[in-house]
């Protein structure tokens, strides 16, 4: 699908705010809001927009410690892979994975309370999964950018 200008701004201000109005946004753009409707079911029925969440402060929830986990698994069989990925999407502390190249063969983004929950996580889940070689922790310090904004 290709869209224009006028989609790329219904898209960006979306991206800050998926609770903004149509009519907000037929202010902003000057359009009906109408206008703005269809074109926003037009994006979500083209798969453009996948869905809207709520983004939560994870100190409020105490899930302030974020561990990026680099994976390696033995070999690169086809069903290794598979089970560990299919396995691995199970794990409610696992909110992003990633299969990567380089060194390592998964990138996993976890949440936690703290780093007694990040060892039970560890030891009781992630490395009961057949076919991992090594696991590689990076503790986040300091968050200093988080912007899931993308510029069209």
């Amino acid at each position: 699908m290709r869209f224009d200008e006028i989609d790329k701004k219904i898209l960006f201000f979306l991206q800050k705010d998926s609770k903004i109005t149509t009519k907000q946004l037929s202010i902003y753009l000057n359009l009906s809001s109408t206008a703005v409707y269809e074109r926003i079911k037009k994006l979500e029925k083209n798969g453009i927009i996948e869905k809207y969440v709520a983004l939560i402060n994870k100190e409020k929830v105490e899930k302030a410690f974020v561990v990026f986990c680099q994976i390696k698994l033995i070999q690169h069989k086809h069903a290794y892979v598979k089970k560990f990925e299919k396995e691995v999407i199970k794990f409610e502390e696992v909110l992003e994975c990633y299969n990567v190249s380089g060194d390592y063969d998964y990138f996993l983004k976890i949440v936690v309370k703290n780093m007694e929950e990040y060892h039970n996580f560890l030891n009781d889940k992630l490395t009961t999964l057949d076919h991992i070689s090594s696991a590689h922790s990076t503790f986040i310090m300091n968050e200093v950018k988080n912007d899931f904004t993308i510029k069209l």
